[in-house]
């Protein structure tokens, strides 16, 4: 840190926000799954026919000269949910699973994803593909090596790939004599046509100047103080993810579940700022707001969403140097910018920036989190009353808590899909239920409950264990030393700038003495009214080293497959310690 004198080494401690949590869905019961290997197939009810849909996409290759073609799920700007419109996968191969990459050749068509979701996969999927029950792009690359001859072309849209992703199957493929292949032009969308959701068009709204750390005026100038101290001096920074606009804008929309984002980019330069968007979704108090009718530095341009593409490598001609976050940035973007035009560092300087909340947002996150205990206690002591007369399931119960967060002021939705989970279910650290698939509630067994708010101030986190019987001698202990892991790590004082991975192993330390452990992260970033999962705050290798001013969510769990799951979660904010020598 600058102006630290040498030796003196400032240290930080975590305090919680709240003492009360979140990880995301799946049903994994291995009954009424499709059998391809008998004649006829048996396929659930659940499956969906995809055999138009890859004939037409087939033919789209065989238009585009094409031995392969990739999709995967997501959308331009990396989203950890991802839209009606944007869900591609979900449609080409009939599986709903949050992750997963599609592959289809002349013959072929394959889906690899996690052990979360093979099950779900399937009981949706028909015959038409295979489920490779591997994640990652080597096992998908050596399939095509396999199926695809030499001189094969694979094709992929550029504004769904990372620029990570496009590396390595880049140099997975080189030396092969196949050839990957980036096409603007979306073949899926082709096919899709006009059965494809529409894009979103509610209005885009500016936050009331109560619920904002600082004007969005504020926040351009502190990203070009950024840019003006930048050693390579760069003349503009390119934003493509979508919590990244709206925090720097101060505004919000409903594009995204669980997010109050709209689809947007933006480039901020010196002199000018440009807005990527649906104009006609903006009133005329918002467009004044932006100051949209001028075109001065700090006046924000509004642009055709769809232009960007053309736009930014319009902008290249010049002499200019443009500033990207190579995590969070789309191949489509750095294939047009050259790379001695380009300022290539892993996050944006907003990514950095947003992570660090001045006093305004954390006064404004803690304020959400009391809050949203309220209907976290309420539904507590709603279970109490009601799981010994076993009229209680998972799926109802989720239901009840999204509605008793509802009712608190300025509440905007849930934050994530409630994770409602008795008994064995709570094993699988994503499962959450569904109407047509959940569990009762039962005094006999242990029950887990992670969800989450989003409210104008903040968005909130929070994960609770009981049992309303008598636990096992087994159960206490494991339960016990997640509880002590929470609280070491929520307590710990440490160095500044050390990094979350080192830090995690003291929520760890507890489990591992007895020979227990658990296989999720132990925390994430969180926003104020933005992502619940938020980056790059956390404690795992690739983020920001920890510093004061920034909240993570602290999840230590333990999982008995087949039998129970605990997990508890709060939020806590980086402080300065306050220690007896210095």
């Amino acid at each position: 840190m600058a102006g630290i004198p040498w030796g003196y080494c400032p240290l930080f401690v975590l305090l919680s926000v709240c003492a009360w949590g979140h990880a995301k869905p799946v049903d994994l019961r291995r009954e009424n799954v499709r059998n391809c290997s008998t004649s006829p197939h048996y396929l659930p009810v659940t499956v969906i026919n995809t055999t138009v849909q890859l004939k037409d996409l087939r033919q789209q290759m065989h238009t585009w000269n094409l031995s392969a073609y990739i999709i995967p799920n997501t959308d331009g700007h990396m989203s950890e949910y991802i839209g009606e419109h944007d869900k591609r996968l979900a449609w080409i191969t009939g599986f709903t699973g949050s992750s997963g990459t599609a592959v289809v050749t002349m013959g072929k068509a394959g889906l690899w994803t996690d052990s979360r979701y093979w099950t779900q996969a399937e009981q949706e999927m028909d015959c038409n593909w295979e489920l490779h029950k591997e994640v990652g792009s080597a096992p998908i690359v050596n399939w095509l090596l396999t199926e695809i001859p030499t001189g094969g072309r694979v094709g992929f849209d550029p504004l769904l790939f990372s620029i990570g992703t496009w590396k390595t199957y880049d140099m997975a493929l080189q030396g092969s004599h196949r050839e990957l292949v980036s096409i603007t032009t979306n073949l899926v969308d082709l096919v899709w046509g006009s059965e494809r959701p529409p894009v979103p068009s509610q209005p885009i709204y500016a936050l009331q100047e109560a619920f904002t750390g600082s004007t969005w005026q504020e926040k351009v100038s502190s990203i070009r103080s950024q840019m003006q101290k930048h050693r390579k001096a760069p003349t503009a920074v390119l934003l493509s993810m979508l919590d990244e606009t709206a925090w720097l804008f101060n505004l919000r929309s409903s594009d995204i579940p669980y997010n109050p984002f709209f689809y947007s980019y933006a480039l901020l330069t010196d002199s000018s700022i440009r807005l990527f968007v649906n104009k006609s979704r903006f009133n005329s108090e918002t467009l004044q707001y932006l100051n949209s009718s001028c075109t001065g530095p700090m006046c924000v341009q509004l642009e055709d969403y769809n232009q960007v593409y053309d736009s930014v490598q319009a902008y290249t001609s010049g002499a200019v140097r443009i500033w990207i976050g190579t995590s969070n940035t789309m191949y489509a973007f750095y294939k047009v910018i050259p790379k001695d035009k380009l300022i290539e560092e892993t996050y944006s300087p907003v990514m950095v920036t947003k992570a660090v909340k001045n006093s305004k947002e954390q006064a404004l996150l803690r304020a959400s989190h009391v809050r949203d205990a309220v209907p976290v206690i309420r539904y507590l002591v709603w279970l109490e009353k009601n799981v010994p007369k076993g009229t209680v399931d998972e799926f109802s119960g989720a239901k009840l808590l999204d509605k008793f967060r509802g009712e608190e002021e300025f509440s905007s939705g849930p934050s994530f899909k409630t994770i409602s989970a008795s008994g064995l279910n709570a094993a699988l650290a994503h499962y959450s239920p569904s109407k047509e698939l959940h569990r009762k509630l039962s005094s006999d067994e242990m029950y887990l409950v992670d969800s989450g708010g989003q409210y104008w101030d903040g968005t909130t986190d929070i994960t609770r264990t009981v049992h309303w019987g008598t636990p096992s001698a087994f159960q206490k202990e494991a339960y016990t030393r997640v509880l002590i892991g929470n609280m070491d790590l929520s307590r710990l004082i440490f160095p500044a700038a050390t990094s979350g991975l080192m830090l995690e192993a003291f929520a760890r330390k507890a489990l591992w003495d007895v020979g227990l452990n658990y296989g999720h992260g132990t925390g994430h970033g969180i926003g104020n009214f933005l992502c619940v999962h938020e980056w790059p705050v956390g404690f795992h290798s690739s983020g920001l080293t920890m510093g004061k001013g920034m909240f993570t969510s602290i999840e230590p769990g333990y999982y008995q497959d087949g039998e129970f799951g605990i997990r508890l979660e709060d939020v806590a904010l980086v402080v300065e310690a306050k220690t007896k020598i210095k």
